[in-house]
């Protein structure tokens, strides 16, 4: 069967994908919890192995010198503060592959694609340029003399891996749009496995190594980052999606498609630009608050990455399904599979939130194993144990919330409803996180004033896109080239 496509070609379905039928007739709450089981299990599980890596990575550091980790996570935010907005708005052609899937344009896929490696290629050379700055960066966060010099060991690192990181960001969306998240699965797993071998080896000197400490850690991350960029491009350029998506005849620059890409993909990318740049500077505050502080909030956060970014991968199956679904036309799907996904993120949470209230040395305790002599060590070692203890009483309460954050703010993503997400985002960040952080230092209010207040802004962000998707705007938007019109007033 052929299929006309938005430029008045016709291409063929054969072997890879039948046309779609624009049919109004609504699948079974059953139908679509499989389809999303099927979708999201793979990204659940390489979003839970990306979390493993995460936290075996800072538990590796907290072994190493107890402060070592808040020098690694205070990094690492700066880091992601500036790059979350290219590795975001690249990661939005996953949604333009999943409307061109839901549409039946598969020779569209590959040309979407490499308009976010083109991006990738040109943002990660120019992050070169950061390196001679690097120490200026680490200076202006005013952390103690031993806390800057692994800052900027580890900032260093994670600039050098800015260009493999977007690359497989723009082709994990590719197989994720398509479905296909099986492959998404093997390059995070590939990544996650060399990561923390070489994690162990390099860190701490095993297996006749240097023991390189902060720095190893860095290293790990490039060459994980390279290793997983080169397996994806090796997945991406296979025959079957050169012939059917055109992942390599479709390698010209679109000038139309680039613009698409960057209309709907860079508010996606300021969203979690302004989430990310707000979370940074409550770091930062908690910093001017003590070391301890730090070290205690950076772990706080690593724990709550377990129930945090697992969910992500469901997140991300709920944007790909909903696109999909709008593609076809749809959105009585697309509404009840984000529904389905919100009940199980949501009894995900409430098991996690359990567990940190009444039962919170199962996660602190990996991070501080007393094995040192050195008394100073222990005691301060024990300080920030049970700092984070208590820590994680906040995080108890606002990773409920966290289950509407991941779900409507997916599938608002999925349906190209980028542009709100952006603006209620940077519009709380300011009045409802970042100014009162500052003032909880500033007037020494103290740390349990100023998770008080992060824990707001995650309840009140979580509320606001609710209340958009429950509007129900997102059901008419559509980011590919249409020229059907539903009956409910969408198209183009």
């Amino acid at each position: 069967m052929n299929l006309e496509c938005y430029d008045g070609m016709s291409i063929s379905s054969e072997k890879m994908d039948e046309p779609r039928k624009f049919e109004m007739n609504e699948p079974s709450w059953w139908t679509l919890l499989k389809e999303l089981l099927r979708v999201a299990g793979p990204l659940v599980i390489s979003s839970g192995c990306w979390t493993i890596e995460l936290a075996l990575d800072r538990m590796f550091l907290s072994w190493y010198h107890p402060l070592a980790v808040g020098a690694a996570v205070q990094s690492a935010m700066v880091f992601w503060a500036v790059f979350v907005l290219p590795y975001n708005c690249i990661g939005y052609v996953g949604t333009f592959v999943a409307q061109y899937h839901g549409a039946g344009k598969v020779d569209r896929q590959g040309p979407v694609v490499w308009q976010g490696l083109y991006l990738a290629m040109l943002v990660g050379l120019i992050a070169l340029a950061w390196l001679p700055f690097a120490q200026a960066t680490v200076d202006w966060l005013g952390h103690e003399a031993q806390l800057r010099q692994w800052e900027r060991e580890y900032l260093i690192c994670l600039i050098v891996s800015a260009l493999p990181t977007l690359v497989v960001a723009a082709i994990s969306g590719f197989f994720a749009g398509r479905g296909e998240t099986w492959a998404v699965l093997a390059i995070n797993l590939v990544s996650v496995i060399t990561n923390l071998v070489l994690d162990y080896a390099l860190i701490f000197g095993h297996w006749g190594l240097a023991e390189l400490g902060v720095v190893g850690a860095g290293i790990a991350t490039v060459i994980a980052a390279i290793v997983s960029a080169m397996l994806a491009l090796g997945l991406f350029w296979r025959n079957k999606y050169r012939e059917y998506c055109g992942t390599w005849q479709g390698r010209a620059i679109e000038v139309a498609l680039l613009r698409r890409l960057l209309r709907y993909g860079l508010p996606a990318g300021l969203q979690w630009w302004f989430d990310s740049l707000a979370w940074t500077v409550f770091l930062v505050v908690i910093g001017w608050m003590g070391a301890e502080e730090l070290s205690a909030t950076s772990v706080a956060f690593a724990i709550n990455s377990v129930a945090f970014v697992p969910m992500l991968g469901l997140g991300q199956a709920i944007s790909v399904l909903v696109g999909q679904h709008l593609g076809e036309n749809r959105p009585g799907a697309a509404s009840q599979v984000t529904w389905i996904g919100f009940g199980i993120t949501w009894l995900y949470m409430s098991v996690v939130a359990g567990l940190y209230y009444w039962a919170p040395g199962i996660f602190v305790d990996w991070f501080y194993v007393f094995t040192s002599d050195k008394f100073q060590i222990l005691h301060m070692q024990a300080r920030v144990r049970e700092l984070t203890c208590w820590l994680l009483q906040f995080v108890a309460l606002y990773c409920l919330f966290d289950s509407m954050n991941i779900v409507f703010s997916s599938a608002l993503r999925g349906a190209g409803d980028t542009v709100y997400i952006t603006w209620m985002s940077a519009g709380l960040a300011v009045p409802v996180l970042i100014v009162p952080s500052w003032l909880a230092w500033y007037y020494d209010w103290g740390l349990g004033v100023a998770w008080g207040f992060a824990t707001g802004y995650v309840i009140v962000l979580a509320l606001v896109f609710l209340g958009r998707f429950l509007g129900g705007k997102w059901r008419t938007m559509r980011v590919i080239e249409w020229n059907y019109r539903s009956p409910e007033g969408g198209g183009f």
